[in-house]
Formats: C-alpha cells, sequence, structure tokens
C-alpha cells in the first residue's frame, strides 16, 4: 500500500487556505467583540498612560455603523447593546467629524446638568467628593514634575484618580452643561489636559457625545511601552526594550 506525498502546489494552497482562515476570524474578532487601540496622548493620565495598548469590548454598547470598518450607513442608532453606565472609560468616535478615535471617561448621561467650579465637579447641582491621593510624577522639558492626584466618588460610586496640574487651569470654571437626550458628556483624568465635553467649539472642541458614536469600553491593557519620555521607546535598539516597556501595566484592568 503507497502513501500519495502532496504536490508543492497543494501545500501552498492549504497554506493559503490557512492564512485566510486566520484572517477572517481576526476580523470577526475585532468587529463584533474585541478591538485593540493605543493610547496616543496623555488626556487620561494617570489612568491611561502615552503607549499604553488596551482591548476595547465591542459588545459592552452594541453596534452602530461606527462598529464597522469605513462606518457604512446601514443603519442608524444602535442594535444589542447597553447604554453606557457613569464613570465608564470609552471609546468614541469625534462628533464634528465621525472618524477620529477619542478615549474619556462617561461622567454625564442624558438629562443631567455637569459644571465645574474651581477645579471642583458637580453633577445635577451636587460637589463629587473629591480627596487628596497622593502625586503623579511626570517629566517636562526634561526635569521631573509631582502632579497632585485627587480621588473622585461618582454618584453610583465608581472611584477614579484624576490630576490636577493647573489650580486655575482653562476649564476649572464653566457654564452649567445641559447633557442632551441620546447623548454623553465624556472627560479625560487629566483634568487640565484634556479636551472632552467641556470644550464646546464646532471647531476644535468636543462637545456632546451620541450614543451612535460610542464603540466600546477599555477592559484590559496588554502592552504598554514608556513612549511619552525623553527616551522614548527605541524600536531601532531592541536591546532597550526589556528597559522601555512597563511590564507592570500588562493585563492591567481599565477602571
Amino acid at each position: 500500500m503507497s502513501i500519495g506525498t502532496k504536490t508543492s502546489g497543494s501545500s501552498w494552497s492549504e497554506t493559503l487556505i490557512i492564512v485566510v482562515e486566520a484572517l477572517a476570524i481576526a476580523m470577526l474578532v475585532r468587529i463584533f467583540f474585541y478591538q485593540p487601540f493605543n493610547i496616543p496622548s496623555g488626556s487620561m493620565k494617570e489612568t491611561l498612560l502615552v503607549g499604553d495598548y488596551l482591548f476595547v469590548s465591542k459588545l459592552s454598547y452594541g453596534y452602530s455603523k461606527f462598529s464597522f470598518p469605513f462606518s457604512p450607513d446601514l443603519f442608524s442608532g444602535r442594535i444589542w447593546g447597553a447604554e453606557p453606565k457613569r464613570g465608564d472609560v470609552a471609546v468614541f468616535k469625534l462628533p464634528r467629524d465621525n472618524s477620529t478615535d477619542y478615549i474619556k471617561r462617561v461622567i454625564g448621561l442624558p438629562g443631567d446638568e455637569i459644571q465645574m467650579k474651581s477645579g471642583q465637579l458637580f453633577i445635577n447641582g451636587q460637589a463629587v467628593p473629591k480627596v487628596p491621593a497622593g502625586s503623579f510624577t511626570t517629566r517636562e522639558e526634561g526635569r521631573e514634575r509631582a502632579i497632585p492626584v485627587f480621588q473622585e466618588t461618582l454618584p453610583n460610586g465608581v472611584k477614579y484618580n484624576v490630576l490636577d496640574s493647573d489650580p486655575d487651569g482653562p476649564y476649572d470654571n464653566t457654564a452649567v452643561y445641559k447633557v442632551p437626550p441620546g447623548h454623553y458628556f465624556m472627560m479625560g483624568d487629566n483634568r487640565d489636559n484634556s479636551t472632552d465635553s467641556r470644550v464646546q467649539s464646532a471647531r476644535y472642541g468636543v462637545g456632546f457625545v451620541p450614543y451612535e458614536n460610542f464603540i466600546g469600553r477599555a477592559e484590559i491593557i496588554f502592552f504598554s511601552a514608556d513612549v511619552d519620555e525623553p527616551d522614548a521607546f527605541r524600536w531601532w535598539s531592541p536591546w532597550t526594550w526589556p528597559f522601555d516597556i512597563r511590564w507592570n501595566r500588562f493585563f492591567h484592568l481599565v477602571r
């Protein structure tokens, strides 16, 4: 009894099929379940750092046209999703262009009134509890700087830390923002270095974020590299990688 051998042509075709199937599975996971994102700015420090890579759950808020590549106009609104909760860290499409990905924290729900007074957050006329929580050290122009950290507790009990780098920041005192139906008020944890819903300009602001624009909820950091420091992550010198990688942030839950 003889055993047939595979030709090189059939071997290549089988390999190609495996690759195509793997890519298809990866694309389905990315569209319907979890999508990777990286953090390019410091607006969410100290919760998220520049160079963090994280998975965002697409299941959390269901699906809208923005859940799919190129945002095809297949339907309006959302399907199969729960509404964002106050305190969620969420990725969304910037309302003014519907294409740029932003990540902020959900602070205001539809119908809420949001205001900042002397750096204090107010929700529906009530001050959000804010207590000192140490400091966050960063490097600016080659020098270390300690920025005060405060812990806020939202009405639903969610606790998180915010940075207060400027005691008289440009958005430490605002008018009252009334969140429209079907929209959310988003803020960065790095309060004095965040363009968020406090900035209502149609040209460079964020404004209120429609429910439809949400992509998903940030869940877990799977990789982190020290790229926002003077000696940024050096792709061209791999022998330095073990020192540039933030090993302690791997598999860190986003809260």
